[in-house]
């Protein structure tokens, strides 16, 4: 056999095409086709053309602010830990929080001792808060990282709050520690804040618990017209649980459906 012969035959198309796939996969963020170009070093014309073939096959999709992996790409990967494919995951879920209810869905994960904002889904009749304090520093006054701290062992609970101050970021807002304790010990298993981050604002969260994973998802409403009530939270349960389940929960507790829906 010749050398030539021994050699493989290497397509270029497809080469560029999975390694688009694969920096996809290990974004954080959606990335828009430009940024792909300019990573790869790609023409523009390329990048989009390799860009469509894959939103074709669904091992991509297309997004408002870029692009993540599709509903194909998970069918053969095996590893949860892939940061393109948590994206992925959470994007489909807020998407069908966003049409379900026509509110924008957010959704916050604990790691490595803080609250970090993974997403946004804007709902075009409701849009988004305007996070004006980082969710680092206003945890105690937000339906997402107050589900988080209620979700927290005591330890990690007490540890987080000994570490950040409880401004008072308006009127509403639980800058008591003992007070905020109360709350979260006496949780009914989702979170609400009626204008304790802005005012004007109520969102509403529930957990997404999965091996590895402490997260919440949310809403936000006018507040002058937020109705929290049981069709509400049980959406957004239900959305919830089937986001902790694709994240490799056994199964869920949504918590108490029978709790008293006041805010």
């Amino acid at each position: 056999m010749s050398a030539a012969e021994a050699e493989p035959t290497l397509i270029g198309s497809v080469q560029r095409a999975l390694r688009l796939v694969d920096i996809v996969a290990n974004s954080p963020r959606p990335l828009p086709a430009k940024m792909l170009a300019a990573i790869t070093g790609l023409t523009p014309g390329t990048t989009y053309n390799l860009v469509r073939t894959l939103i074709h096959e669904g091992y991509l999709s297309a997004e408002p602010d870029g692009l993540v992996l599709g509903s194909r790409f998970p069918s053969f990967q095996t590893q949860l830990d892939s940061r393109g494919v948590f994206l992925a995951r959470v994007r489909s879920a807020l998407r069908d929080v966003t049409e379900d209810l026509g509110a924008t869905a957010y959704l916050s994960r604990f790691d490595d001792g803080e609250m970090h904002l993974v997403d946004i889904v804007d709902a075009v009749r409701n849009p988004r808060v305007e996070l004006w304090v980082g969710l680092q520093s206003s945890a105690h006054a937000t339906a997402l990282g107050k589900q988080i701290l209620a979700d927290l062992p005591d330890d990690q609970r007490l540890d987080y709050l000994s570490r950040h101050r409880l401004e008072e970021l308006t009127p509403r807002t639980i800058s008591d520690r003992r007070t905020l304790l109360t709350q979260l010990e006496h949780s009914p298993g989702w979170a609400v804040d009626h204008e304790e981050y802005v005012v004007g604002a109520t969102c509403v969260a529930v957990p997404v618990i999965a091996p590895g994973v402490t997260a919440s998802l949310a809403i936000s409403l006018p507040a002058d017209l937020a109705v929290v009530d049981r069709r509400l939270v049980s959406t957004l349960q239900r959305a919830a649980q089937r986001l902790s389940l694709q994240l490799g929960a056994d199964s869920f507790d949504a918590g108490s459906d029978g709790a008293e829906f006041t805010i």
